[in-house]
C-alpha cells in the first residue's frame, strides 16, 4: 500500500482520491478547508502554496496528484504559487509529480490535438498552463524532479457540476425537458473526457515509469457535438426530444458582464465555435486505460442528476 496525496477535492481530485483508496493506497487529501475523514482517505486542511507545509504533507508519498482548480478568473495571479509549492515537494521527497491540466496551452489548432503539437496558446489562461507544464518538465529533465502531465479535454459525467459545459447549465433543465443553451456552434464535434477515465488515467501513470516526462491526452471518446450529447442524455432520461439552440451573442455579452466565469470563457470561446477533437491514441497504445463507452456515460451520468436532483431539491 502507497501513500498517495491529492492536492484538491473537485470533481477530478475527489475521483481520484476515491479510485486510489478504492485500490488499496493510503490517500491523503490536501484543501484549504479540509473535511471529515472517509474510508482510506485523510483530510488535510492546507494552503497548497505553502511549499514548507506541502512538502511535511508529501513526505513519503509514492506520488502527488495536482488536481487543484483555483477560481477561473483568478488562473494567472493563483497557479504559479501553487505550481512552485508543488514542484519544491516533489523535488524534496521524491514523489511522483502527476499534474492534471486541459488542452488550452495549445491554442486554436485546424487539426485533432495531439500532444507533440506546441504550446502556442495566446491568451493569458492558456500561457500559464502552457508555462507550468514547460517548468515541470524542465526540471524532470534536468533531474531535480520525476514528472508527467495527463491533459482531458471538458469534463463530463457523475460529480461534474458548475463547471462542466453538459453540467449544472444543462442537466436540470434537459431532465425536465427543457431548452437548453449551448455555448458556440451546438453542431461542431467536441470531444467530452469521462470525469471517471480522468481518475484511472492519473491512478494508471502515477505507478508507470514509461509516462514520465511528458504530457498523455485522457483517454476520450470520439467527439460529438453539444446537440448529438444532449440527445443521448435526453434519450436515456426518457424526456426526448430537448432543443439546443445556441447562445446569442448579445446574451453571452450581459452574461459576460454579470459572470466573472462567462467573462473568462471568451478566451477559449473557439473551442466552442468549430470542431475540437482530442486524439488520445498515444495514450491507449501505450497504457490499460480506455475510454468508457459513451452509452455506459450518458447512463451513469443521466442517473447521478436524476439521485442529485432528487437529493438537493435543486430545480435549476
Amino acid at each position: 500500500m502507497n501513500l498517495h496525496v491529492v492536492i484538491g477535492f473537485g470533481p477530478a481530485g475527489a475521483a481520484t482520491a476515491r479510485l486510489l483508496a478504492a485500490q488499496g493506497h493510503s490517500v491523503r487529501v490536501i484543501t484549504r478547508s479540509g473535511r471529515s475523514p472517509e474510508p482510506g482517505i485523510e483530510h488535510l486542511a492546507l494552503d497548497a502554496a505553502d511549499s514548507a507545509g506541502l512538502t511535511a504533507a508529501a513526505e513519503g508519498a509514492t506520488a502527488l496528484h495536482c488536481c487543484a482548480a483555483p477560481p477561473y478568473h483568478r488562473w494567472v495571479s493563483d497557479w504559479p504559487p501553487l505550481a512552485s509549492s508543488a514542484f519544491e515537494a516533489a523535488e524534496a521527497t521524491g514523489a511522483v509529480l502527476v499534474m492534471l491540466s486541459n488542452l488550452y496551452g495549445y491554442g486554436p489548432v485546424d487539426r485533432p490535438l495531439t500532444e507533440d503539437l506546441p504550446l502556442a496558446a495566446t491568451g493569458p489562461k492558456g500561457r500559464v498552463r502552457a508555462s507550468l507544464w514547460e517548468q515541470a518538465r524542465t526540471r524532470h529533465e534536468q533531474g531535480r524532479l520525476r514528472a508527467v502531465e495527463v491533459r482531458a479535454s471538458d469534463f463530463f459525467g457523475p460529480g461534474v457540476t458548475d463547471g462542466g459545459h453538459l453540467a449544472a447549465r444543462v442537466m436540470p433543465r434537459l431532465l425536465r425537458g427543457r431548452p437548453v443553451t449551448a455555448l458556440g456552434d451546438p453542431d461542431a464535434p467536441h470531444s467530452w473526457t469521462y470525469l471517471p477515465d480522468v481518475a484511472a488515467a492519473l491512478a494508471e501513470v502515477a505507478g508507470d515509469e514509461r509516462a514520465w516526462g511528458r504530457a498523455w491526452h485522457v483517454p476520450t471518446a470520439p467527439a460529438l457535438s453539444t446537440r448529438a450529447m444532449v440527445d443521448l442524455l435526453a434519450a436515456r432520461a426518457g424526456t426526448a426530444p430537448v432543443p439546443v439552440r445556441a447562445m446569442p451573442p448579445a446574451v453571452l455579452g450581459i452574461a459576460a458582464l454579470l459572470s466573472p466565469l462567462v467573462r473568462e470563457l471568451k478566451e477559449v470561446r473557439y473551442q466552442f465555435d468549430r470542431p475540437f477533437v482530442v486524439d488520445s491514441g498515444a495514450y491507449e497504445a501505450a497504457f490499460a486505460v480506455r475510454a468508457t463507452p459513451v452509452d455506459e456515460q450518458v447512463a451513469a451520468t443521466v442517473d447521478w442528476w436524476r439521485e442529485r436532483q432528487a437529493t438537493t431539491g435543486s430545480r435549476r
